[in-house]
């Protein structure tokens, strides 16, 4: 059915507002977290499974969704993804236990997959092919832009509301989209497909192993803990036997054939390294920064986001319509030449000494260059898949997902050695006796001027590490650009290329 220009700009407001929602809440609770060991008794190892569980779930509503949108259409999906999203966020207002929470987030992650990819579907179905840049580039306002706004509100509603004001802020605004949705989207096509279980329950099992594993390893020591390597040996077969199924299954959970596209293989490689081992490092280093070394607030760590967060947004419009007009691989390499520039020769140099207006303006290229990534990105990934889009969909959100998940346990494991590692070189260097001297004459108790002294150090060490940090996260960059030169390098081993 041909949808007039009203319905297009109707349904797009809709699924837009839907993902904007989802995706940010993936931000917006970061704020909140550290603040619910009182509240709910527990720790923040306890606390840490309000993140865990959100994104275990999700992972595994990801693998489903190509499933569901074919049985039941795309729009059923999104507005039964939004209404239990929307039920959740009200549960995790009203929690008071440690386990009623998390169990309110598996619902939400849950939600959040089936909203996202169902979101995505949707926009790029309204609009013709010479406007899918666009497209693209209205729906990465929701996966782009939304990750930076939520450490600002979440920030703005902690400091002023109550925490339980960033799950409630969800609950008019979904509703009203759902019911907005409910009368104004059309029925869509159904084309039922079958489902191939077991494929689907080792590959949700080694995603769930792997996952936990990232998210806890620094908490257990990584691959000196018996868990970690029980959390791994229990992936790593359970992918083999996923695998195996996979081979002498006639339906198979995933379309290989996908892979043959050249464009196809080197855009989820992009999108995987890029944007998951790279981009995703910043968004989790950069408010640990702002909190932890330059001592900012909540709100204004959050306001230090959105200042590169606005030129995601208007980059990510700019990006689509010059997809549109020209090519999607001349503005994915001109954004990652601008990210590169960036991650390599100025963030870096941001530290505690920075003004936070230099550091704000340092960061402005890294949101330039990601408004100028997802658009073109998903727009050739998108064109590759031969109609199969909700098998495309499914394959990038899962490279988003678990590329970020590997991005943020990279961030953490840099930053707790490159921090340790200062500290000790900072010692070796220090002189005994004029350490000593110093710590005498400070205005307080020889034991109290060894902590504060001591405190000094670990902020200084942590400081400097942040340095290479930094530049650790932008080599992820660079090894992902060598997937963007290739889009420019014929390859006849490529069936459709």
């Amino acid at each position: 059915m041909k949808l007039t220009n009203f319905q297009v700009a109707v349904f797009t407001i809709i699924a837009i507002t839907g993902a904007f929602m989802a995706v940010m809440d993936t931000t917006i609770v970061d704020i909140v977290v550290p603040k619910l060991t009182g509240v709910l008794s527990t720790d923040m190892y306890g606390v840490q499974w309000i993140i865990t569980a959100y994104m275990l779930s999700a992972a595994v509503s990801l693998l489903i969704s190509p499933f569901l949108i074919h049985n039941f259409g795309k729009h059923k999906i999104f507005l039964f993804g939004l209404s239990v999203f929307t039920l959740a966020s009200f549960m995790c207002g009203i929690s008071n236990s440690l386990e009623f929470i998390v169990f309110s987030r598996v619902l939400q992650g849950f939600a959040e997959a089936l909203v996202m990819v169902s979101a995505h579907i949707m926009i790029f179905s309204y609009f013709p092919p010479h406007k899918k840049g666009i497209a693209m580039g209205i729906f990465a306002l929701g996966v782009a832009f939304a990750p930076a706004i939520g450490p600002t509100l979440g920030g703005y509603l902690v400091e002023y509301f109550s925490w339980r004001m960033v799950f409630f802020i969800n609950v008019p605004i979904g509703v009203i989209t759902v019911i907005a949705g409910m009368l104004l989207l059309s029925e869509d096509e159904i084309r039922p497909v079958g489902l191939n279980v077991y494929s689907l329950t080792f590959l949700s099992i080694s995603t769930l192993a792997l996952l936990i594993l990232l998210s806890k390893g620094q908490q257990y020591g990584w691959f000196g803990s018996d868990y970690i390597l029980f959390l791994a040996f229990v992936s790593v077969v359970s992918f083999l036997i996923f695998v195996y199924i996979e081979m002498i299954s006639k339906q198979r959970l995933v379309n290989y054939s996908l892979f043959k596209h050249k464009d196809f293989t080197l855009g989820i490689l992009i999108y995987l390294v890029i944007l998951g081992f790279s981009m995703y490092q910043y968004f989790y280093l950069l408010p640990v920064f702002y909190e932890h070394i330059k001592g900012l607030g909540s709100l204004r760590a959050g306001i230090g986001i959105f200042g590169f967060g606005v030129f995601i947004g208007i980059f990510s419009i700019i990006s689509g319509i010059i997809s549109d007009k020209y090519s999607p691989k001349i503005v994915i390499l001109v954004g990652v030449i601008i990210y590169l520039i960036d991650t390599m020769f100025f963030i870096p140099h941001i530290n505690y000494y920075t003004p936070f207006i230099k550091a704000v303006i340092y960061t402005i290229p890294f949101g330039i260059a990601m408004g100028m990534f997802f658009a073109p990105v998903t727009v050739l990934v998108m064109n590759a898949a031969n109609n199969q889009n909700e098998q495309a969909t499914m394959i990038m959100d899962y490279a988003r997902f678990v590329g970020g998940s590997f991005g943020t346990a990279i961030a953490t494991n840099n930053l707790e050695f490159y921090k340790n590692d200062m500290f000790l070189k900072m010692n070796e260097n220090q002189t005994y006796w004029y350490v000593e001297d110093f710590i005498r004459h400070l205005p307080f108790p020889q034991d109290i001027s060894k902590i504060i002294f001591g405190k000094y150090e670990m902020l200084m060490a942590a400081n400097y590490g942040f340095y290479n940090v930094f530049l650790a996260a932008g080599l992820w960059g660079v090894l992902g650009s060598v997937f963007v030169f290739l889009l420019f390098v014929k390859n006849r081993r490529f069936a459709y290329s």
